[in-house]
């Protein structure tokens, strides 16, 4: 890595047997990673508390952190410091069961100063499914140079702030214009959010890798 590399910090959990981060995270640091982009993985929660990175990657499936670990990644963002949700970290509900026998267990609503954050938040999907994701805002440093996709994914159904600038879409049968793709200003920092990210064949499209690349610099201040 060249001494002006950004540096990520890559954030999941292993709770549930969806979104693994043991699985998932070496698959998300080679898609992000390159020669100028140091993703490092973790699932420690308490390096939130002070992030020690450019960029926070957040795969968390689970959001609820303590107060000092919320606080700590909303103040890096907003004292300067870059967001990048992937896929399940719009999941603002879900949380570990209190029973062993089931596989999740969720709070009635969002966490608020979470959605504030990454804009928006997950409501359902349908199940995997192929479909297309089209670029419907080209003068965005992340999507200027960026083709429209088709991926084999999870398909999130999502409710997202007005405030944000959505620079790409859905092109699904059931759930068309479905944004996938936004951005925002949060303080002095900056966040990004992308929705798809649940399938190894999706993280591995050199398509997707480059637009999440570009997410990871913009997100960086590049």
């Amino acid at each position: 890595m060249t001494s002006d590399a950004i540096d990520v910090l890559a954030i999941g959990d292993n709770d549930f047997p969806f979104h693994r981060f043991e699985e998932m995270g070496p698959h998300i640091a080679d898609a992000v990673g390159s020669e100028r982009i140091d993703v490092a993985l973790t699932t420690e929660k308490g390096a939130l508390e002070a992030p020690d990175a450019d960029v926070v990657l957040d795969y968390l499936t689970d959001s609820t952190l303590t107060d000092g670990q919320q606080e700590g990644l909303l103040s890096f963002v907003k004292s300067g410091g870059g967001y990048f949700g992937l896929h399940c970290a719009s999941d603002l509900t879900s949380t570990v069961p209190v029973d062993d026998e089931d596989v999740l267990d969720s709070r009635d609503e969002p966490i608020e100063e979470l959605r504030d954050l990454v804009g928006g938040h997950f409501l359902t999907h349908p199940e995997q499914s192929a479909y297309g994701v089209r670029i419907v805002d080209s003068h965005h440093p992340i999507t200027v140079s960026a083709p429209d996709l088709r991926v084999f994914d999870e398909p999130y159904v999502v409710d997202v702030s007005e405030s944000v600038r959505v620079l790409a879409r859905m092109d699904h049968p059931d759930h068309a214009d479905m944004p996938v793709l936004w951005v925002q200003e949060y303080g002095d920092g900056r966040s990004a959010y992308c929705s798809i990210g649940h399938t190894v064949s999706t993280l591995s499209n050199p398509d997707v890798a480059a637009l999440l690349r570009n997410c990871v610099r913009w997100s960086a201040g590049e």
